[in-house]
């Protein structure tokens, strides 16, 4: 323990998140090697137009069209979420009611109007 008399926390090494500089490598990696698949597609999709083979080169350049936009939106995705446990607990953030009613000091502060014979009640 601390002097101040709190517990120091202990992180476990398997829940410490990857450094910002590593996951940046991580996705400046992965965005270049999809760019590199992108390239080779639209090589391959060339290569099969010149030779006039008709609808196959349609399937590379699908690839060639498609695979940059997912290559951005994974570069661009942020950090990974760091939420070990799974789903989290709903905690709902309700804002303080009012009590309508009258002042909350006249039922020993409970938020209640009192309950029984007032002096103006026959």
């Amino acid at each position: 323990m601390s002097q101040s008399g709190r517990r120091e926390s202990v992180h476990l090494v398997t829940q410490a998140r990857k450094s910002l500089s590593d996951d940046i490598t991580y996705r400046q990696r992965r965005y270049l090697l999809m760019m590199g698949i992108r390239s080779v597609c639209f090589v391959i999709a060339v290569i099969l137009f010149i030779n006039h083979l008709g609808w196959l080169t349609a399937i590379p350049a699908v690839g060639a069209i498609f695979i940059p936009y997912f290559a951005v939106v994974f570069a661009n995705g942020g950090r990974e979420p760091n939420n070990v446990r799974g789903f989290m607990e709903y905690r709902p953030n309700l804002p303080a009611t009012r009590d309508p009613g009258g002042t909350s000091e006249a039922n020993g502060g409970n938020g209640h109007r009192p309950v029984g014979r007032g002096p103006g009640d026959n």
